[in-house]
């Protein structure tokens, strides 16, 4: 006996998986105009019954069903992602109103505190660049979640991110990394890491580009790590930042149909879970989910877990964290890591490659006088606080035999007296 038959993409014929929430479902419905006729005298004259003879004439020869498609029609697509629509262009079910409305929403009320990024071009089908249709074969080599399965060029994989990105950028979203789908560029890793680099700099003009690909686990380090660095010393220097998630996907996944388990974050009195491991550890602690998993189809049982989880980390940790974006996590730990930083007598020099918001920079003294820095001569403002927690840009304290300073550092040279 067959089975049911598979559940295909109405567009490309891709085999859909019902449950898996890795597709759209599509009605349209067409009635006839059902306002009713405007008559004249004229029309009220006329035989009504010798009309209808007219129309039943007019209907001989057509179906029953052919009459009713003239009047009323219902349609349902099963489309995935690849086949949905475009963001830059236009979405099937949205006005072009409510599209820009909602880029709008982005633009103004996320983008501010979060990194906007390309998750590949579809997250289901790869694109043909040449048609911009997802490519004709269907099997896993022409999914993005595993693709490539031969060797790509780095030119190849990074026109492939540009194509995502120019997608962005015609929406006016700012972008400075890419995430990718777990399994995609696995067999050229490297290759990835300076696609990357090669598409977020020629698409944005981006300084340092990143991308989140991996999850660190277990005693693993979440410090970003900077890859393929050059040019330290000259005035282009490069490096792309790898910036690996700390935790697993623990709310509703990425179809939002999982129960959430905040509690494997942190539980209410932020005194267990991963990211309190981390915290602990003195380690970044990037929290990882898919939004379709804090909205839970409508119920936001995921967003009302994740709402108690920073409540319990504000409570317990405010004086000891600070929330980054993607972005700024990478900036940060490049400068951290990438800085040349020497001690001659008094005086600590910095050389930084890339400049760096709130860097912070704790300094061995015995020297009582207030610290002084400087960038190209020219006199950086230092303010003395009481304690770590009230650090700012452009402050300082001191911690017994140590001084604890925080200040924007400028790329290139920067001279602190202590």
């Amino acid at each position: 006996m067959n089975g049911p038959s598979p559940l295909l993409c109405s567009r490309c014929l891709a085999t859909l998986t019902p449950g898996e929430g890795s597709f759209y479902v599509v009605r349209i419905e067409a009635v006839a105009d059902p306002t009713p006729p405007s008559l004249t005298e004229e029309d009220l004259k006329r035989d009504v019954r010798a009309e209808i003879e007219r129309l039943l004439r007019q209907m001989r020869g057509i179906t029953e069903q052919e009459a009713m498609d003239q009047v009323y029609r219902q349609l349902t697509l099963y489309l995935c992602p690849a086949c949905v629509g475009w963001l830059d262009r236009e979405l099937p079910g949205w006005s072009r109103k409510e599209l820009l409305g909602s880029l709008k929403l982005v633009r103004e009320v996320m983008v501010p505190n979060w990194d906007i990024h390309p998750e590949r071009i579809t997250h289901t089908r790869v694109i043909d660049l040449a048609t911009g249709r997802p490519m004709a074969e269907i099997s896993s080599a022409t999914m993005e979640n595993s693709y490539p399965q031969t060797k790509k060029s780095v030119d190849e994989l990074a026109a492939y991110m540009a194509y995502a990105l120019k997608i962005l950028k015609n929406c006016d979203l700012p972008c400075e990394g890419i995430t990718t789908p777990g399994g995609f560029g696995n067999r050229v890793k490297s290759e990835l890491s300076l696609a990357v680099h090669q598409a977020v700099r020629d698409v944005y003009g981006t300084e340092l580009p990143h991308y989140f690909k991996y999850i660190s686990e277990g005693k693993e380090s979440t410090r970003p790590r900077p890859e393929h660095v050059e040019g330290l010393e000259s005035d282009d220097p490069r490096a792309t930042v790898s910036v690996p998630g700390g935790t697993g996907d623990w709310f509703g996944g990425w179809s939002g149909d999982r129960q959430p388990e905040g509690q494997r974050y942190a539980n209410d009195d932020a005194t267990e879970g991963r990211m309190i491991e981390l915290v602990e550890r003195g380690e970044p602690a990037p929290m990882f989910c898919h939004w379709p998993g804090l909205y839970n189809n409508g119920a936001q049982t995921g967003f009302e877990q994740f709402k108690r989880i920073i409540l319990a980390l504000e409570g317990r940790y405010r004086d000891r964290t600070l929330w980054m974006k993607t972005s700024e996590l990478a900036r940060y730990y490049a400068a951290a890591e990438l800085t040349t930083i020497e001690r001659t007598n008094g005086q600590v020099m910095l050389a930084a490659p890339f400049a760096c918001p709130l860097f912070t920079l704790r300094v061995p003294t015995a020297h009582k006088a207030p610290p002084t820095l400087a960038h190209q001569g020219q006199a950086i403002p230092l303010a003395e606080v009481s304690a770590e927690r009230d650090l700012k840009e452009g402050t300082w304290t001191r911690r017994k035999d140590d001084l604890v300073l925080c200040f924007d550092l400028p790329k290139g040279r920067t001279v602190l007296s202590v």
